[in-house]
């Protein structure tokens, strides 16, 4: 047995349905079937589009810590159970969550409305904490930087705050309030705005003039 350090000040979450916890939960009495459940319910809420399948292809045998037999077991179970639906399409099996969105998903497949191979399904990628990040990219984490970092992410978020970090060292601008200051102008102004799309030299210089210059030293 692997030993878990435990889990950090700054997590992601994922939503379940309630009726997992209520209806399935006690059922399922076969690991396989429970972690190719609960696998499929993360990857599908971090995916995009009208419907939302995976392939027998995307249970990944190491994130799941099971051979590709037991997958296919616990699909299997998990499709009759109901909890899961199964589709063929192309000589590629889908399997979509037993939902009113996953049952149009099915029917959209079979009647060639849909093809879910032209969905993405990458899993999401895991970003160090913001504390980790801080202490690689900026400087040392004291009891002040640390209970800023805590009131940044409750403003903003913190794959905000994260990509303000990685900015900052960047640019090497290596100090919070740059940072801070970075966060607050993506608030007032938007992210993703046309502003933001300028090459990487026009992007630097936008956060070291004006209201920054205070911010650019030590």
């Amino acid at each position: 047995m692997n030993k878990f350090k435990g889990f950090t000040d700054s997590e992601t979450f994922s939503q379940l349905p309630d009726k997992f916890f209520h209806n399935l939960l006690k059922d399922i009495d076969d690991a396989a079937e429970l972690k190719v459940t609960i696998y499929f319910l993360w990857r599908a809420e971090h995916m995009e589009g009208p419907f939302r399948a995976l392939s027998r292809m995307d249970f990944d045998v190491k994130e799941l810590g099971l051979s590709a037999d037991e997958i296919k077991r616990g699909l299997e179970k998990a499709v009759k159970r109901g909890s899961l639906l199964k589709v063929e399409n192309e000589a590629k099996v889908y399997f979509l969550l037993n939902s009113p969105r996953g049952r149009a998903g099915v029917e959209a497949i079979e009647s060639g409305k849909w093809n879910p191979a032209s969905a993405t399904s990458a899993p999401p990628v895991e970003r160090p904490n913001v504390f980790k990040l801080y202490e690689e990219n900026i400087g040392p984490l004291t009891p002040l930087i640390a209970d800023a970092l805590k009131d940044a992410e409750a403003m903003y978020s913190d794959e905000w705050v994260a990509d303000a970090i990685e900015l900052a060292a960047k640019n090497n601008k290596r100090n919070w309030k740059y940072c801070e200051a970075v966060l607050k102008r993506w608030k007032d102004e938007g992210r993703h705005g046309q502003k933001d799309q300028r090459d990487t030299r026009q992007g630097s210089e936008r956060y070291t003039k004006s209201e920054f210059a205070e911010y650019l030293d030590g």
